[in-house]
């Protein structure tokens, strides 16, 4: 279940998507599956081979793809993976509003 995010920064996300970018949506998240995780980064891109090209920069598997009907289809980046991957990419915004820096 994703919580702490407002409808425009999704539609912002799925604008920049639309746009050509690979785009980033970091939320709070709870999933029974991952109870140790909080937060979820969404990066997408409405190409796939475009978001598989820069999935490898990091080691992402095609697999890991979501792939989704409606054009957003998305890694979805958890962890110690998602920190290291939103400094890379300059997030700062991302890791400091949402405390990801806290844990390490």
């Amino acid at each position: 279940m994703a919580f702490g995010i407002r409808r425009v920064e999704i539609n912002d996300w799925k604008q920049s998507i639309d746009q050509g970018n690979i785009a980033f949506l970091t939320h709070y998240w709870r999933d029974d599956r991952f109870p140790h995780y909080n937060t979820v980064t969404k990066v997408g891109a409405k190409e796939i081979e475009k978001l598989v090209r820069w999935g490898m920069k990091y080691d992402l598997k095609r697999e890991w793809i979501h792939i989704r009907k409606d054009g957003y289809s998305h890694f979805d980046l958890l962890g110690e993976l998602q920190y290291r991957i939103l400094i890379d990419e300059g997030r700062n915004d991302h890791i400091s509003r949402f405390n990801l820096n806290q844990s390490r």
